[in-house]
């Protein structure tokens, strides 16, 4: 058994974040860090920089939205970009990437925002979420070592958000996308965080207006989902909540878990 790190974090832009992820990389050493929102096309990724920090990498995106991506210190293999079900959204919006990572089936995940309840695109949120667990069930046995890792926009459970009441009637928390991360859950993941954490007030993500992270109004909206043969040896779990402060941070804090990996 070999102790992994792995890692998640939303940007929101590495062209602006870069030096924040470059500072993260260093003092937080993940040996596979899961990335969303690189708002970059593939030529762009500075991947001599990542190269530089001891890490191989994959990167699916676009230009301005979007963009996937997986950096490894422990190899990266057998790189595959969407969902591969016929649909032909992928190209286009770069929100998954799937490599083999040091023997761990890894997945990079940006879920649609889905807006609001009446919007089409809360439609197109819950197929999104209904096709990840499809090709998740697809691609792997429960009994293998799977990791699925990023920005899942929604908040499994009330205490995941600071006021359930502020959020009734909104995306992130309604029953249905509930029960898709819950159906991830059911076929053979597990919370990883939430394996080693039951406390309130633990959030990964606070809105850029009105002060909210100083207010600790936040929502932990981004989660490393593990199979249980991962997730039963989970030694360690945090959200690093100080990548979110000082200057030009991302609205996201970086989530990480380390786990003794075969």
């Amino acid at each position: 058994m070999t102790l992994m790190r792995i890692a998640t974090w939303n940007v929101n832009s590495l062209k602006v974040r870069l030096g924040r992820l470059e500072e993260w990389l260093g003092y937080a050493q993940p040996d596979v860090i899961c990335l969303q929102e690189t708002k970059l096309a593939d030529a762009a990724f500075p991947g001599m920089d990542m190269e530089r920090l001891g890490y191989e990498w994959a990167h699916h995106g676009s230009g301005r939205w979007n963009g996937v991506a997986i950096l490894s210190r422990v190899g990266i293999e057998n790189v595959r970009t969407g969902f591969d079900d016929g649909h032909d959204d992928e190209p286009s919006e770069a929100r998954v990437i799937t490599a083999d990572c040091g023997g761990v089936q890894v997945t990079s995940v940006y879920v649609p925002n889905g807006r609001s309840l009446d919007d089409e695109m809360y439609r197109m949120k819950l197929d999104w979420l209904d096709r990840l667990h499809d090709f998740i069930a697809g691609s792997s046995k429960a009994g293998d070592e799977v990791a699925v890792c990023g920005d899942f926009n929604v908040a499994p459970h009330d205490i995941d958000v600071y006021s359930p009441k502020a959020f009734a009637g909104s995306t992130h928390v309604s029953d249905d996308e509930r029960k898709r991360v819950q159906r991830l859950l059911d076929w053979g993941m597990v919370d990883a965080f939430r394996s080693r954490w039951s406390q309130e007030k633990l959030y990964s993500w606070w809105d850029y207006r009105a002060g909210n992270f100083h207010k600790g109004f936040g929502m932990r909206i981004d989660h490393i989902l593990l199979s249980k043969p991962l997730a039963d040896n989970v030694s360690f779990a945090l959200i690093d909540r100080n990548a979110r402060k000082g200057q030009l941070p991302s609205d996201h804090a970086p989530l990480f878990v380390d786990v003794e990996a075969s």
